[in-house]
């Protein structure tokens, strides 16, 4: 009696490849958030008060972490990761309560105190947000994924025109060519027929862009041998933290916003690689970004989020393998360590940055629409879902200060396109899907007209038999029937 050998099922995102291409792949991960992982870092260590070299420290310390909870996440633990490819780095969310906790009187103590209490907290009351998996059909994931997209298009925007908006150049000829430059460079890369070469496309082209820069003059490697070598975190290196009520509870409300952000990137990047995402492995992702938040702070760094620009890098890519997310968590704990290596990373000019980040973060929203189009928009309010929630997600977007007169809690979660579309979608998909007391077949501008109807005098000519074979008309007898244009009678 022969045994029977059952082939062990495989996910997508466990997909090893060689060492080289692994590392490879992981160093365009790193490059394509690079910009916006040191970003805050930057923001709140002027805010502040620091000096130059204390915000180098500031930013190898956000490297450093940003790289542990990435292998947190892509590998993981019992109960910690969601072992998906997604790069983990300083949440954005908290830029602006953060400086204002820091312009306040508290310093990066109290900004260090508050985001470890905030994200205990989290930590607790993360495996609830799994929970709410059920409430994500694809007419929310669909909407939030596209929403994600659009609303990075203002950071590639930026980085098109310069990324420093003070600076002299910036929006100049030269830096929107540089850009135009590398996005061309993007698509003829892609368009060869190397699936290698069109795979690492968005890394070539920085490299490309970035020479390119150079004989131009438009980069700058001087400062490259400016500083120290190599430099480990040191705990506590900006002082013990402090415990501010206040900023406390305004923080939680930054960690109830990045456990929304995270929630929609887990199942996003779950979409896109074509993996099951359930309660379970939600809970296990969130865990994982609260507990590298609450540790961040020892070794100066702040809350700890899904990247959504990388989820694009794996759309456009291809590349659903965790370990070149990993690999790219490895190459953040080096730059940490050698900021010598960050600061050749850091010279890549913003304009290369941009070019690719068009199509980056275009995918992101084209990978929405394609969600989008597997939703049934028939007799129901589907429609309306999508449309309120894409519109009130832009409005942040296309207008920051739109919520300027509002309390502070209320600017803190809304502000972000991203959990203003996420919030509205769940809540209309509720509303409209799941609580039907008082919806009216097609009782919305938005559904009537979208059903095929046809009249009598459509179907007065038609006999038992016929039928449309390839647009034609076909009667019973085999014989095409002729269909003339319509005319006088």
């Amino acid at each position: 009696m022969s045994a029977t050998t059952v082939k062990p099922t495989t996910r997508p995102e466990d997909e090893r490849l060689s060492l080289g291409s692994t590392f490879a792949y992981g160093f365009q991960h790193v490059l394509t958030m690079y910009g916006g992982i040191i970003a805050p870092p930057l923001v709140i260590g002027q805010a502040a008060g620091l000096k130059p070299d204390e915000i180098g420290v500031l930013i190898a310390s956000c490297l450093f972490m940003g790289g542990a909870a990435t292998l947190l996440q892509t590998l993981g633990i019992k109960f910690f990761g969601s072992q998906l490819p997604l790069v983990q780095g300083v949440s954005f969310a908290g830029v602006a309560t953060m400086g204002a906790i820091v312009s306040q009187g508290g310093g990066l103590p109290a900004v260090f105190g508050s985001v470890i209490v905030a994200s205990i907290i989290g930590l607790v009351i993360a495996p609830l947000f799994s929970q709410i998996l059920r409430f994500f059909p694809p007419v929310v994931t669909g909407t939030v994924i596209t929403t994600i997209g659009l609303t990075l298009m203002p950071v590639a925007a930026n980085w098109v025109m310069g990324g420093n908006a003070k600076a002299d150049n910036y929006g100049s000829m030269a830096n929107v060519g540089l850009a135009g430059l590398t996005f061309v460079i993007v698509l003829i890369l892609s368009k060869v027929g190397s699936a290698t070469v069109s795979r690492l496309s968005i890394l070539l082209a920085m490299v490309i862009g970035t020479v390119i820069a150079v004989f131009t003059g438009q980069a700058n490697f001087s400062n490259v041998g400016n500083g120290p070598i190599f430099a480990f975190p040191t705990p506590f290196a900006f002082g013990l933290p402090t415990f501010n009520v206040a900023a406390i509870i305004s923080m939680f409300i930054v960690i109830l916003v990045t456990l929304t952000e995270t929630s929609a990137d887990i199942i996003a990047v779950g979409e896109i690689v074509g993996t099951k995402v359930d309660r379970k492995r939600v809970a296990d992702g969130l865990r994982a970004d609260m507990i590298s938040s609450a540790v961040s702070p020892v070794f100066g760094s702040f809350t700890q989020s899904a990247f959504a620009q990388n989820v694009g890098l794996v759309a456009i890519t291809g590349i659903k393998s965790r370990f070149v997310v990993s690999a790219g968590g490895v190459i953040l704990i080096v730059l940490g360590l050698l900021p010598v290596m960050g600061r050749v990373v850091g010279a890549v000019p913003m304009p290369v940055l941009g070019g690719a980040g068009i199509v980056l973060f275009g995918t992101v929203a084209a990978s929405g629409i394609r969600t989008l189009s597997t939703v049934d928009y028939k007799g129901n309010m589907n429609l309306i879902i999508v449309a309120s929630s894409l519109g009130f997600g832009l409005l942040p977007v296309v207008k920051p200060d739109i919520y300027h007169a509002f309390p502070d809690w209320f600017v803190t979660i809304f502000h972000s396109g991203i959990s203003s579309a996420a919030l509205m979608a769940i809540l209309l998909n509720l509303l409209f899907n799941y609580f039907k007391t008082g919806n009216s077949k097609n009782s919305s501008v938005f559904v009537a007209g979208t059903d095929r109807v046809l009249t009598p005098q459509d179907l007065r000519g038609l006999r038992e038999g016929d039928r449309f074979e390839n647009g034609k008309l076909i009667d019973c007898d085999g014989k095409e029937v002729k269909v003339e244009s319509g005319g006088a009678h």
